[in-house]
């Protein structure tokens, strides 16, 4: 019979590792960037012409190699991250395959120049398409440059699915960005075309970070510093007000490695639910510091996926991290301290000045419990007939109470340290910080207190369950099963019990109250999905605070609204004492500040 299994040559298999490396210019320079951080470099340099596909070249000033390393370098799975299979469960440098720089070699025409510091010659290795063509010496400075041409040349099938230059310009841009800011002690430069992309010098994290999002966007970044016993993690994460369409500013690194994961992508979407609009994103760069032993990094050629070990404990420790970030709202300014007595005279007056101005002019009606003088009388008088009294109630004068109460004695938060203005078409409350008018929108405020009021009774008084008068089965997978026997005290907890029905088959007895009309079945199985994949359900999270912000809309000021100033103030001291107080529960602003520089300069005035 005829010998049908044949071994592959050396060349081919290359060529096929290398379609799960080498996906495009991009990954070829995110391979050889991980190489020289792996060798020590603080200096990277990177150098593409043709979108990469005519020319890749990587320069770095790390430890260098000798002749003999530089050559087995380019043998298949010959590296010096580990020695043997134990070290797999300790792996703290960023390669380790050993298959880059043969696969990259294998598909391209390439070249590597390599020197020690203590040598005093380099070595220049000449290989096209996996062949070594010369290795010969070459004088340069310590450090490695690797030069990678004509990409794909041998491999038309995948060269005709390369896309634009412009569109893989911006792919390596990307690379280089998210590399920079896993490493703000390293200086890197990109260079396409001789034209300069990006150029950042040494410095720290949120530097860095400034210079990679912009300086403007690098204003509403605040610092995430938590850990526990199994985790730590720091970072930068953006207030509500920077969000992005898609998820390319979000960089998360899991020991000094930019992932991919799902589980962690997950846990910061949760953190940021209720706080920013369904299909925005966070600006979030996040180090994860984990145990070795505790993520497999080994997952995937191109290292961007890995596995952790107690995966829900690492969910939660990043959502809770970022939720502590959050809920205390960092992003409003800090309560202005109490001014000195003659700057408080000052401010009294001028704040007198400016109500007085409002009232003759808004003609609104004087305040009940102060006695105007005759000139304020003939002002107010002389400015009501040329106004409707639609306009009247269009901003409501503070009361006098509000008075004696511009400096309190107590320090205050941030909204009830608000100097209050008035009300604008019933809808919007008016407020003065400083040089800022702030407006907050009363619906929004209102609902937020109301909803964080539902939750915490909700979560201290567990969810309330109803048996099914009819209850119903469901079938489900092997999988399934196993994560509804795992999790069952936890789906008592929120309501449902299930009872085995025989088989792979499940009979709901009873389901939350909440949801007991709102086809349980459905919510069950999103459960148990959700169970399955994170160790966490948002499924019913979702449809339980779906349902908590809904009766919290519906149960607070809606519309146009008059309030007075005890109603005001009451609503302001009950946000700085709610959590997530910035946003309502549907992720719309509370509140938006316009400084008077902005006013100036709407009017002119600068």
């Amino acid at each position: 019979m005829s010998q049908r299994i044949a071994i592959l040559p050396e060349t081919l298999t290359n060529k096929i590792a290398a379609g799960e490396v080498v996906e495009r210019p991009a990954s070829v320079i995110k391979e050889l960037i991980e190489n020289s951080l792996d060798a020590g470099a603080v200096n990277i340099s990177v150098e593409i012409n043709g979108g990469g596909r005519r020319r890749i070249r990587i320069t770095d000033n790390g430890h260098g190699m000798s002749r003999e390393d530089a050559l087995l370098s380019l043998e298949r799975h010959a590296t010096s991250k580990i020695r043997e299979d134990v070290d797999l469960d300790s792996i703290m440098t960023l390669g380790f395959r050993g298959e880059a720089l043969p696969s990259i070699a294998s598909v391209s025409r390439f070249s590597l120049a390599t020197r020690e510091a203590d040598s005093p010659e380099g070595t220049e290795i000449v290989v096209e398409g996996g062949r070594v063509r010369d290795v010969k010496a070459c004088g340069m400075a310590p450090g490695t440059v690797v030069t990678v041409e004509q990409i794909f040349y041998n491999l038309p099938a995948r060269l005709k699915f390369m896309k634009s230059a412009e569109t893989e310009i911006g792919h390596v841009a990307d690379v280089v960005a998210r590399m920079a800011v896993s490493r703000p002690d390293v200086a890197f430069s990109c260079i396409s075309d001789d034209r300069e992309l990006l150029r950042l010098q040494r410095s720290d994290l949120q530097r860095r970070l400034a210079q990679v999002v912009g300086k403007e966007s690098s204003r509403h970044l605040y610092p995430v510093d938590w850990k526990d016993e199994y985790s730590v993690i720091t970072g930068f994460i953006s207030a509500p007000a920077l969000v992005r369409s898609g998820t390319q500013a979000i960089y998360t690194f899991i020991n000094g490695r930019f992932i991919r994961d799902k589980v962690v992508q997950h846990a910061v979407m949760q953190a940021y639910r209720g706080v920013i609009d369904r299909g925005r994103y966070p600006v979030v760069a996040l180090f994860i510091e984990l145990p070795p032993g505790e993520v497999d990094v080994n997952v995937h050629p191109t290292k961007h996926e890995v596995r952790f070990r107690r995966q829900t404990a690492v969910h939660d420790a990043i959502q809770t991290a970022i939720e502590e970030v959050l809920r205390s709202s960092p992003w409003l300014a800090a309560p202005l301290a109490a001014p000195q007595t003659s700057s408080a005279a000052t401010g009294q007056a001028y704040r007198e000045r400016i109500a007085a101005a409002a009232q003759a002019s808004l003609s609104l009606p004087p305040r009940p419990e102060h006695r105007a003088q005759p000139s304020e009388q003939i002002s107010t008088t002389a400015a009501a007939p040329s106004v409707s009294p639609e306009r009247c109630t269009a901003v409501s004068e503070p009361s006098p109470s509000f008075q004696s109460e511009q400096l309190p004695a107590e320090p205050a938060g941030y909204f009830s340290s608000l100097s209050i203005i008035g009300q604008f078409h019933n809808e919007y409350i008016l407020c003065q910080s400083g040089s800022e008018l702030v407006i907050i929108d009363q619906h929004a405020a209102s609902e937020r207190v109301a909803y964080q009021l539902l939750k915490q009774q909700s979560q201290s008084g567990g969810i309330e369950s109803q048996r099914l008068l009819f209850p119903e089965t469901v079938e489900l997978s092997f999988g399934e099963v196993a994560v509804a026997v795992k999790f069952g005290q936890d789906l008592a907890g929120i309501g449902f019990e299930l009872e085995p029905f025989g088989g792979t088959t499940l009979m709901v007895a009873a389901a939350p109250r909440m949801v007991a009309r709102k086809a349980p079945i459905s919510l069950i199985r999103d459960i148990l999905a959700d169970l399955e994949r994170f160790g966490t359900s948002a499924a019913f999270n979702d449809a339980m605070e779906s349902i908590l912000s809904r009766i919290a809309c519906h149960s607070v000021i809606r519309g146009v609204h008059l309030l007075d100033n005890r109603q005001i103030k009451e609503l302001l001291n009950q946000m700085d004492q709610t959590d997530f107080a910035a946003s309502c529960p549907h992720g719309r602003p509370v509140s938006h500040v316009v400084t008077l520089a902005e006013l100036q300069k709407i009017f002119k005035r600068t």
